[in-house]
């Protein structure tokens, strides 16, 4: 049963507007940018973009799938990606001086590779235009087709991500139809069958109903796969079209998911109620660089 209280003190974040958030923000209108920060509703959109980073979201605005916790526009037919696009990304990362920078996309399942073209040309044009920046790339599931995936694999990012979303027993009800839990898996495992070099990462939400049991299961199953790094936080619901909460987790729940990980064999993870797939990213990346593989 879903719950229909006030959010706990611990999810209090207060409103942004620092003035590098108010730049920031102006910047990436100027440049017809979008951020996962802004179209999912991210609560640490004020701490983030005050420190002068952001999650860039290519390909648009709108999605192909309609999973049940995002609060992204869907769309079967969504309009044509923008040519300039990694010109204009590129562009923003040498603007804003970032050391590391995260990209994700809406899914598009529209076009003939999904997009994994269009991802490439953003990847190699950041690296271009400013070399010594850190790229991590959260990708979709390019609908389970390797050759789409090799694409973004070859232009060498930094990490590359990919989100399991919820445990197995949800993820049909959580996710999209043409999503699944096993599917993700399998992506995260073709990343180090193409390139054994690149570091994995996803991301789970945890309030849907799952059991402590099932999170355990998933942390394994990540880990069976290879993946590196993985960040755990409390679903809220964008909308009340979307899945309500079922439970919110205390903080010292998410410490305990966090010791586990560690012991499990995770390089980096990054656990608390407000924790979402890049929020602090570049520190989970400092932390991996020297670590044994």
């Amino acid at each position: 049963m879903a719950i229909r209280t006030r959010k706990p003190r611990w999810l209090a974040v207060p409103l942004p507007g620092s003035p590098r958030y108010h730049a920031l923000k102006r910047r990436t209108r100027e440049l017809s940018l979008s951020t996962v920060c802004e179209e999912a509703s991210c609560p640490n959109i004020g701490e983030c973009w005050g420190c002068g980073t952001a999650t860039f979201m290519v390909m648009g605005e709108v999605c192909t799938r309609a999973c049940r916790f995002c609060g992204v526009g869907t769309s079967r037919r969504p309009p044509p990606l923008d040519p300039d696009e990694p010109l204009h990304l590129a562009e923003a990362v040498v603007e804003m001086g970032l050391d590391y920078a995260v990209i994700t996309s809406v899914d598009r399942d529209d076009l003939p590779d999904g997009g994994a073209g269009h991802f490439r040309r953003c990847i190699e044009a950041v690296r271009r235009a400013k070399p010594d920046t850190a790229i991590e790339v959260l990708i979709p599931d390019f609908s389970g087709e390797v050759g789409h995936l090799a694409q973004v694999v070859e232009a060498c990012p930094e990490v590359i991500g990919h989100n399991v979303e919820t445990v197995e027993r949800l993820s049909p009800t959580v996710r999209d139809p043409r999503a699944s839990y096993r599917q993700s898996l399998q992506v995260l495992s073709q990343v180090k069958d193409l390139d054994r070099s690149r570091w994995t990462k996803s991301s789970l939400m945890v309030g849907l109903g799952e059991t402590g049991a099932e999170v355990e299961q998933t942390l394994r199953d990540l880990r069976e796969v290879g993946v590196e790094l993985v960040t755990i936080g409390q679903y809220l619901q964008p909308s009340r079209r979307h899945l309500e909460v079922v439970e919110f987790l205390p903080p010292e729940r998410f410490e305990a998911w966090r010791e586990l990980g560690l012991d499990l064999g995770f390089t980096a993870v990054a656990s608390g109620p407000l924790v979402r797939s890049s929020y602090r990213a570049g520190e989970l990346w400092e932390l991996q660089r020297g670590a044994p593989r």
